[in-house]
């Protein structure tokens, strides 16, 4: 009986050590920025966005940078600052950092660890577009890892935009969570982007995740299979941010980042 068990055990053991899935790859850092050093943002990793013309979404700031009221290192964290402040067309001031040019990734772990501003009327966003030039919107695809409004302050969203899928065809695809404590305190947006599905994370769990299998794998319902680059923004107001109006008392409001890793 004791050979009997013991090759049943063994049987097991193997049984068990077969159906183990593989082991995954470690992923090697290639790419972040700890805002370790006081002032601008690092010139060698990110652009400005400059402009006031609504951004296609009825914006109420005007983007400038490089300008430390808007945009600076400080204590260890990226200041990303909206002010209600004049400048041109525009009431308010901000800044919109982008890796275009400088950093562009097709697939990876992309994490971000942020307090958000807080407030009716903000519109932060840590996101991507495709770095196609020239980029056709929707045609060439956005992943939005990390968009809140401050009307709705304790929901976080993830989504996808696509010539098939975007919010201007109410057909866009997305997810969201609650989590308490936005504004107060840090939490990681990330999202895990492979060949064929993209996960979105928050505080390390997977909250929304989306699919070829489900959007199919044309070009107008998946153009994510190229190199795309990051954005970091606070907005105001706009078509999403501002539909429960701007309230005027609270600025400046600040997006802090603590830091942005890139994984493959």
């Amino acid at each position: 009986m004791r050979v009997l068990f013991s090759i049943l055990t063994l049987a097991v053991f193997l049984a068990c050590k077969i159906s183990e899935p593989e082991p995954v790859a470690e992923r090697k850092l290639v790419w972040a920025d700890e805002f370790d050093k006081a002032g601008l943002p690092d010139a060698r990793k990110w652009k400005y966005d400059v402009g006031g013309s609504g951004f296609g979404n009825n914006e109420l700031q005007y983007y400038l940078g490089p300008r430390a009221e808007n945009a600076r290192v400080e204590n260890g964290l990226l200041i990303i600052e909206a002010r209600k402040e004049k400048h041109e067309n525009r009431d308010y001031t901000s800044a919109k950092l982008i890796t275009k040019g400088l950093a562009e990734w097709k697939y990876g772990r992309i994490d971000v660890r942020a307090k958000l501003p807080k407030g009716r009327g903000t519109w932060p966003a840590i996101w991507m577009l495709s770095a196609k030039t020239p980029m056709k919107w929707p045609l060439d695809g956005e992943i939005d890892i990390m968009e809140h409004v401050g009307f709705n302050e304790n929901q976080v969203h993830g989504t996808i935009h696509t010539d098939a899928y975007n919010h201007v065809k109410h057909t866009q695809k997305g997810g969201f969570k609650v989590v308490p404590g936005v504004t107060q305190d840090f939490h990681l947006y990330s999202i895990d982007w492979t060949t064929d599905k993209i996960d979105f994370l928050i505080d390390n769990a997977v909250y929304y995740s989306i699919s070829k299998k489900e959007t199919g794998s044309s070009y107008e319902q998946w153009p994510l299979d190229q190199p795309f680059y990051l954005i970091l923004n606070v907005a105001v107001g706009g078509n999403w941010g501002g539909q429960q109006g701007v309230d005027e008392s609270i600025w400046p409001q600040r997006m802090e980042i603590d830091y942005v890793r890139v994984f493959q």
